[in-house]
């Protein structure tokens, strides 16, 4: 079986010397060149034509962003994000993965050798997964005119009709995650049931992530803090590193984020969040599945069902990975399997159609 080429790209020679050693010592990949900044690694990339590249964001002569724009623009490749877990390197990923990343692994600020060992594992997960995904040209958006908001929000229905305030929705989703979460997001009328989602993602990014969300979406979106009350119109997302389920308090619903062990190697788990949902919520909830490599929450997506949710799953034409997808699908947990671009579409007609038709659990 061929390896898989790895080109890595990094300007402190440490970190290029890590990642070589880490990524020659797996019997399914090489490292095929090291480059200290974007210009050396664009001759290596024509030269060499690798399968991954690992890319660091601060880097001399051009930046981790600049060069991942016009490589995903010029010649769409894996790419594994390697950044700093800082709250400037948190915002600089969610930039990258809109533009095309596959994953990113967060290197510590201090240790960075021990750190990078002790991540080894988690490395060449990613850059394994990255070989096997999915990857789109990206298009730079169109100039606004004068006088147009940076970032206009995408028209959407002002309403969904009546609805029950029993409804919830609940997403799960790992790599490539973050763009089709956005993508249903964005999509949701301010009035749309709550959200909860579970997205795999480290402490020190999820609250970047649900800022940048909360800019784009008519909904308002933020980390779930343990016991607040799910409100129609908020999304919650799990923070990095802590599971995140659904409990009744009386009327309302609330959130618990609570540490735990990981569950499928993941904490936040999707399987956490689906049992839960299933346990309290049952024929009130909407289950959404989206891309991601494993099994993770497919089990629990299919006691949702079997306890009244009505389910969608992204299909594998639109999924960057279509583990979970698939495993959700092959579990018989999906009502429909659907284009990312018509989840939400498909969710509000459904929403519309079954309006005031809630069923009361306690």
């Amino acid at each position: 079986m061929a390896k898989t080429r790895v080109i890595v790209v990094d300007d402190s020679a440490l970190v290029r010397s890590l990642l070589t050693e880490i990524i020659n010592r797996q019997p399914d990949m090489v490292c095929i060149g090291a480059a200290a900044d974007p210009l050396v690694a664009r001759e290596m990339i024509r030269e060499l034509n690798p399968d991954v590249i690992t890319l660091d964001v601060e880097m001399p002569r051009m930046d981790g962003i600049d060069f991942l724009s016009k490589l995903m623009r010029l010649r769409p490749m894996p790419v594994v994000m390697v950044s700093t877990l800082t709250e400037r390197g948190a915002e600089v990923t969610m930039k990258a993965l809109e533009l095309g990343a596959v994953d990113f692994v967060a290197k510590p600020k201090i240790g960075i050798a021990d750190g990078l060992r002790l991540l080894a594992e988690d490395i060449t997960d990613k850059v394994r997964i990255a070989s096997k995904a999915t990857i789109r040209k990206h298009h730079a958006p169109a100039p606004a005119a004068p006088g147009t908001p940076a970032a206009a929000k995408p028209a959407v229905p002002a309403s969904v009709g009546r609805l029950s305030t029993e409804k919830i929705i609940f997403i799960g989703a790992s790599t490539g995650g973050t763009e089709a979460t956005k993508e249903v997001l964005i999509n949701l009328p301010p009035d749309c049931p709550a959200v909860v989602i579970t997205q795999h993602m480290p402490p020190g990014f999820t609250k970047s992530y649900a800022a940048r969300l909360d800019g784009l979406c008519r909904i308002s979106v933020k980390e779930a803090q343990d016991g607040e009350r799910i409100l129609p119109g908020h999304a919650y997302i799990a923070p990095g590193g802590l599971h995140l389920s659904v409990e009744r308090s009386g009327a309302n619903y609330i959130a618990r984020v609570q540490e735990g062990e990981p569950v499928n190697r993941h904490r936040p788990s999707v399987e956490v969040l689906f049992k839960s949902a299933a346990r309290v919520v049952g024929p009130n909830a909407l289950g959404i599945m989206l891309t991601g490599m494993g099994a993770d929450g497919a089990k629990a997506m299919k006691e949702l069902r079997d306890a009244g949710s009505y389910n969608y799953v992204q299909d594998e034409a639109s999924c960057v990975v279509f583990g979970m997808p698939r495993e959700a699908i092959n579990a018989g947990a999906a009502h429909e399997v659907l284009p990312l671009t018509q989840i939400a579409p498909k969710l509000i007609e459904r929403l519309r159609s079954t309006a005031g038709m809630s069923t009361n659990r306690v």
